[in-house]
């Protein structure tokens, strides 16, 4: 005669010791806790303030000479490369502004690890974004990251998540947007003043809507 032994599907719940749950934590008193709940609380995460203001001069350079808002290119280079000037992305962008060599040589940048150099091809490269796609800026950010081609193929913001995610974050930084591919776009609009002062403005031209 043969025996079948069996064993029951569930077992009661065993009861761990205190200490034991939710923690990993040493439990020598010589081990201190740092007082943070975490590295991004303790700010960690976050650009140091020289890193956002070392290319402040750059940056003013470029803006005034092509009439491109100074946040707006401070945006762009944040979402690009974190001010990083050493940066090269997966696909060969390189720089703070991420330029494409085939686009560098286009623009005239010799060096894109120079920041004066790139800022410069950068926010020229942006300019004629803006103005190839009638001052509607999300569009110009979309073709800045995903190519002037991709952005007249699907005749407006490409479909690419990296894409939608970049002119997002961009306009995010730029003016506060929680979300760039929502409600009208956001325009910038180039005047000259009567004394040759170059004004840059989301407030359009009279006569313009």
């Amino acid at each position: 005669m043969s025996c079948i032994w069996w064993r029951p599907l569930w077992w009661p719940p065993r009861r761990l010791a205190p200490r034991s749950i939710g923690s990993n934590a040493p439990t020598d008193p010589r081990y201190r806790g740092l007082g943070y709940s975490s590295g991004t609380a303790a700010g960690w995460l976050r650009l140091a303030r020289a890193d956002t203001e070392r290319y402040a001069a750059e940056i003013r350079d470029a803006s005034e000479r092509y009439g491109v808002p100074e946040r707006l290119v401070q945006a762009v280079i944040r979402v690009e490369s974190a001010f990083n000037p050493h940066a090269v992305s997966v696909k060969g962008a390189q720089g703070l502004m991420q330029l494409m060599p085939q686009t560098a040589s286009m623009l005239g940048v010799r060096n894109s690890f120079d920041p004066q150099q790139n800022i410069d091809g950068g926010v020229r490269h942006l300019r004629g974004l803006i103005d190839r796609f009638g001052n509607d800026l999300p569009m110009a950010l979309a073709a800045y990251n995903a190519g002037e081609k991709a952005v007249v193929a699907y005749r407006g913001i490409p479909p690419f998540t990296e894409t939608r995610d970049y002119v997002t974050r961009v306009l995010y930084h730029y003016d506060g947007s929680t979300n760039g591919l929502a409600g009208a776009p956001t325009a910038v609009y180039r005047a000259v003043g009567d004394d040759g002062t170059i004004i840059y403005t989301n407030i359009p031209p009279r006569g313009r809507r």
